[in-house]
């Protein structure tokens, strides 16, 4: 039995959705057949990505109340009301160690990566469970819930997966589902830019995983179509990996390492 997600005629809001992972979720939802906004701090990314794909585009500022609420009066006074909310927004951190890591730093993170979800998902909430339905994606890391010199950016993830559960709880009777979906080392534009120009060495990230490779942001999309459509209707609370295996390799490291390829027949 094969299965078609058909999301025609719903709204679907993806922060963060100028580039990279937001931007391919964007263009699968689009493909999907809902009415899709892109929402960026990056205004100009966000109106040509949403020019690509026949969606409507929004600048916003994940980390400001103010910003949050009028891009969701907005999007609903004109696209109608937002059944599919995709948090994609946030800032990634560089390795740093506490000594090295400057405070304003640390702080736009949390601000952005954080309380901008929380922002996002609390409108998103309300909204959908004052009219019975919903369901809210929230882009973490595996980050979140491996240890690593992220001394910012995992936090911030951790505290991403932990506010999902508790929101899944808090609107479940009223419909919504909270979701959130951890992906690994992912192949986007910016980070195949800098292997390219040999700020970023691909080897340690691809040898990281299971499967010996990156995750591309389609896989992460795909992830998010299932989960935003109704063939996920009785999944909510949970926070799904998309990361090749990545999590599960540390416990191979004292055997030797994961195995090699078989050879083919």
């Amino acid at each position: 039995m094969s299965y078609t997600i058909d999301l025609k005629e719903r709204v679907a809001l993806v922060t963060g959705g100028g580039s990279g992972i937001g931007a391919a979720c964007a263009e699968l939802l689009a493909k999907a057949g809902a009415r899709v906004v892109v929402a960026d701090l990056n205004a100009e990314a966000a109106a040509t990505h949403a020019a690509a794909i026949g969606a409507q585009a929004r600048g916003v500022d994940v980390a400001s109340e103010e910003s949050v609420t009028q891009l969701f009066d907005e999007v609903e006074a004109e696209a109608g009301p937002v059944s599919i909310v995709v948090n994609s927004a946030g800032i990634a951190q560089l390795p740093k160690s506490p000594e090295e890591m400057r405070q304003s730093s640390w702080d736009r993170i949390i601000a952005v990566d954080l309380r901008g979800t929380w922002l996002v998902c609390t409108q998103a909430g309300k909204r959908m469970a004052g009219r019975g339905g919903g369901s809210v994606i929230n882009i973490a890391s595996i980050a979140g819930s491996m240890p690593g010199p992220l001394h910012a950016y995992g936090p911030a993830k951790a505290g991403v997966v932990m506010m999902t559960s508790n929101l899944a709880g808090e609107w479940g009777r009223s419909g919504v589902r909270f979701n959130s979906l951890s992906p690994g080392h992912t192949l986007t534009q910016f980070i195949r830019d800098k292997i390219e120009a040999g700020a970023r060495d691909a080897g340690p990230l691809e040898d990281f995983t299971a499967l010996g490779r990156m995750v591309l942001p389609d896989e992460v999309a795909n992830a998010v179509l299932f989960l935003a459509s109704d063939m996920a209707s009785a999944i909510t609370g949970v926070n799904l990996l998309v990361d090749c295996g990545a999590s599960i390799t540390g416990g191979w490291r004292p055997y030797g390492w994961v195995p090699a390829a078989r050879a083919q027949a």
